[in-house]
């Protein structure tokens, strides 16, 4: 006599219950639909690792720890005294976005850190006071405020502070991405050759002149042609620092201009020899919003870090509405829908963006959305 249909369904529910048991205790997975309920539910059994959520930092919260931190922990106790911005969606993964890691750190007066490298992109820009100080393979770079100092992949380089007040700066690597890779790797055995002899040094010795960067790189249009332009590794821009106010005045002159309805006004750092993005993985972006503007809503796969740096504004991702003051830090994962809004009628709002699309376009991946007044969705990338 056959089986009722009542005990084949039975007898299936437990087979199926007994095989993903033998998958998972032999490491294994199904590529399959687990739920018959849920349309294309093979798919998404492949997209269900850990995702970054939006989230707001607020400078607020962070500079107090900053200096508690100072208090307690010496260069004696650690080379190292930052403080890092953890995406709750990302945990226990030391990450701000899937592949950026942002930290801020605040530098006592006259304090030096050893020289390090890495092979890990890193950028540095100066929050607060004007003697933040990087020492970058023999260049010497002293920045304040909204300068943006280059730390490439296995360039030797040390930070501190040069001046007689605390300083406060925030950097943004590339780390989680060259985890991902197998690609991070740390030395800290700095030398150099002392009269045929190696000597450690705690800090490196100048090769270039003060602000050579700005010397050989700051004058648009023109470029000398009797200094080597190959510096490090040569994946990345050998102007080694951007100051803040070539920047700023540049998005002066284009307040006028209609902008991006996305993007508002936008200035992209770039390599002033190949033009491509300062390094490979990552590029950056200073962000205009005139009083009262309002960005058009756009989704792009590339994820973003944005580092409030004047005015006070808002910034929605997906259903997240987050209200930023000057320093504080905003994650805008990729996949999101996010406009930004400057609050203020009559002042400026400014923002600092880091995005990882360099990485995404190389490969092929990245792309990019918006929605028209309209509300129609439209492809910008």
């Amino acid at each position: 006599m056959a089986a009722s249909t009542d005990t084949v369904s039975t007898n299936r529910e437990a087979r199926l219950n007994a095989l993903y048991d033998r998958l998972k205790e032999n490491d294994l997975a199904p590529y399959w639909a687990v739920d018959s309920g849920n349309k294309n539910d093979e798919d998404g059994q492949v997209l269900k690792g850990a995702h970054a959520v939006p989230y707001h930092w607020k400078y607020s919260d962070i500079e107090p720890i900053l200096y508690e931190a100072a208090e307690l922990i010496t260069m004696d106790d650690s080379e190292r005294r930052s403080v890092v911005l953890l995406n709750p969606g990302l945990a226990p993964v030391r990450a701000t976005v899937s592949s950026l890691y942002t930290a801020y750190r605040l530098n006592d007066p006259r304090e030096i850190m050893p020289p390090h490298r890495h092979s890990i992109n890193a950028v540095r820009m100066g929050l607060t006071g004007t003697q933040n100080f990087t020492g970058v393979e023999g260049e010497n770079i002293t920045f304040g405020p909204g300068d943006l100092v280059l730390t490439p992949a296995d360039a030797w380089h040390n930070h501190g502070n040069h001046g007689d007040d605390f300083a406060v700066n925030v950097s943004v690597l590339d780390l989680p991405l060259s985890e991902f890779l197998n690609a991070a790797s740390f030395e800290h055995d700095y030398v150099e050759e002392d009269a045929g002899e190696k000597v450690s040094l705690a800090e490196q010795s100048a090769k270039y002149a003060e602000d050579y960067s700005g010397k050989v790189y700051g004058h648009s249009g023109l470029l000398p042609r009797f200094v080597d332009h190959v510096r490090g590794t040569g994946l990345h821009s050998p102007k080694y620092v951007y100051r803040w106010d070539e920047t700023r005045s540049l998005l002066d002159e284009f307040r006028d201009h209609d902008g991006s309805q996305w993007d508002a006004i936008q200035l992209e750092y770039r390599d002033p020899i190949s033009g491509r993005t300062v390094v490979p993985s990552m590029t950056f972006f200073g962000q205009l919003l005139r009083p009262g503007e309002k960005t058009l809503p756009q989704r792009q796969n590339a994820s973003l870090v944005c580092i409030a740096f004047e005015g006070k504004g808002r910034t929605v991702v997906d259903d997240v509405t987050m209200e930023w003051e000057p320093f504080d830090a905003i994650a805008v994962p990729g996949g999101s829908w996010f406009h930004h809004e400057n609050l203020s009628a009559s002042e400026d709002a400014i923002l600092f963006v880091t995005s990882d699309e360099p990485t995404l376009g190389a490969l092929g991946f990245h792309r990019r959305w918006g929605k028209t007044d309209g509300g129609d969705i439209v492809r910008l990338d």
